[in-house]
């Protein structure tokens, strides 16, 4: 296992993305434990994740047993929730020895001091974007959710899910991805402490140097080509796994 270094997944959207990202991505973890010591998934690994008290989407079980796998070879693993599946908690921890945060969190990443935040509500300008993400902040709305069955619940994620998910349009997402890059680029002017600010959410791949050894990273979305980031000794680059691997 290569010491010190660490990948970077985010956006996968599993449950909507295609079947081949899905297999990809399950192929792409069995490979992680050869590539690096640390793996962050950063936000919406899948399109919809609520953890009850007793049970889990049984689509989600090749995916988890996956990531244990990761776990078991050594691999350090950190998610952090997105607009689609915020709504973690123990499980993480408790079946698969993961940390799990909700929102932002600092973390070392190759010996890099890094902010590592899914990036909704940074730059979101769409009424669908905009109100997903003030609900899934709000607590209220999971424990109404949770008072649903499963079945219920999981079913009306599904009719609702494509009124909430925002404009895709490329126009669209280019602005929000500069908007991103200017909010980024503020932040580490503001917080010199920081080398590395890790952003997701836009499905815009970027690495933008902002002075020496200080970058932000977008790792771009794994459901659009199976993209991932690499930070090692040398900083942070862009990678796409490929198809025949």
């Amino acid at each position: 296992m290569p010491s010190n270094t660490a990948i970077v997944v985010s956006d996968a959207h599993l449950g909507a993305a295609s079947p081949e990202a899905t297999e990809a991505l399950h192929r792409f973890l069995r490979a992680v434990p050869d590539l690096c010591d640390q793996l962050v998934i950063n936000g919406d690994l899948f399109e919809f994740w609520f953890e009850y008290q007793s049970v889990i989407p049984r689509a989600a079980f090749p995916t988890l047993n996956a990531l244990a796998a990761v776990r078991r070879a050594g691999v350090e693993l950190t998610l952090t929730g997105g607009n689609h599946d915020r709504w973690g908690g123990p499980f993480w921890r408790e079946q698969l020895g993961a940390k799990f945060h909700a929102g932002a969190v600092e973390l070392e990443l190759a010996g890099l001091r890094a902010l590592v935040a899914h990036g909704d509500g940074v730059v979101d300008g769409e009424l669908g974007a905009r109100l997903l993400h003030r609900i899934t902040r709000w607590s209220l709305t999971a424990k109404l959710f949770r008072a649903l069955h499963p079945d219920v619940g999981y079913a009306l994620v599904r009719r609702l899910g494509p009124l909430l998910a925002g404009n895709r349009d490329e126009e669209v997402v280019r602005r929000a991805a500069a908007s991103q890059r200017e909010y980024a680029e503020r932040l580490l002017a503001e917080r010199q402490e920081l080398d590395l600010l890790v952003l997701g959410h836009t499905h815009w791949a970027a690495i933008v140097e902002a002075g020496p050894r200080r970058w932000y990273l977008n790792p771009g979305a794994w459901c659009d080509g199976w993209r991932y980031a690499v930070i090692d000794q040398h900083g942070p680059r862009l990678e796409r796994f490929e198809a025949g691997a």
